[in-house]
Order: C-alpha cells, then sequence, then structure tokens
C-alpha cells in the first residue's frame, strides 16, 4: 500500500527538471491579482493557496520566466505588494514575485 501512496504523490508532484508549464503559474496566482493589484489589503485564502501551490513547482529559471511574464502582463501590480505576497501567505518562496527578477540567477 505504501508503494502506491508513493507512487501516486510522486506523479502528483512531478519529476525534477520536468518543464514547467506556465498555465500552472497562471492559474496559481490569478487569485492574487486583487491584492497584488491593490485592490484588497490582504490577499485571500485561495490567492495564499495559489502561492503554496507555486511554492510546490520547481524553482527553475523556467518557473522564475513564468512568474515574471505573469507580473508583466499586469502593469498596475504593486512591486511591494508582490514582494511581500509570500510573506504574507506565509509562505517562503525561492523565487521572487517581480516584474525585475533576474532569472538567470535562479538554480
Amino acid at each position: 500500500m505504501s508503494v502506491l501512496v508513493t507512487f501516486a504523490l510522486l506523479q502528483f508532484m512531478g519529476m525534477p527538471g520536468e518543464a514547467i508549464d506556465c498555465g500552472q503559474v497562471n492559474s496559481s496566482l490569478a487569485a492574487c491579482i486583487p491584492y497584488l493589484t491593490g485592490a484588497d489589503a490582504a490577499p485571500s485564502a485561495s490567492c495564499c493557496a495559489g502561492v503554496k501551490n507555486l511554492k510546490a513547482l520547481a524553482p527553475t529559471t523556467a518557473a522564475c520566466a513564468c512568474i515574471k511574464a505573469a507580473a508583466a502582463r499586469y502593469p498596475t501590480i504593486k512591486e511591494d505588494a508582490a514582494s511581500s505576497l509570500p510573506k504574507n501567505c506565509g509562505v517562503e518562496m525561492n523565487i521572487p514575485i517581480s516584474k525585475t527578477t533576474n532569472c538567470q540567477a535562479i538554480n
């Protein structure tokens, strides 16, 4: 039984080095747009769930590029809200949420 559970978890998590789907990043951050643009004073529970999901994606240059592209699509995103989003959701991220992140520095 434990072998099946382990296999299921590996399938769910994806394998290291697997290509990141920017659609996953977009859907993870979609609920955060009101907070990131200043319409909401705090991130919603669904936003924080998305941030936790985002953290589960591999911290790679590709994931960083998806986050950066998602942030760039919204010119009204406030950089201070973006940079504080993980902390406000109680999540430690290896990739900053920002339009200006240097993705080449992400391992």
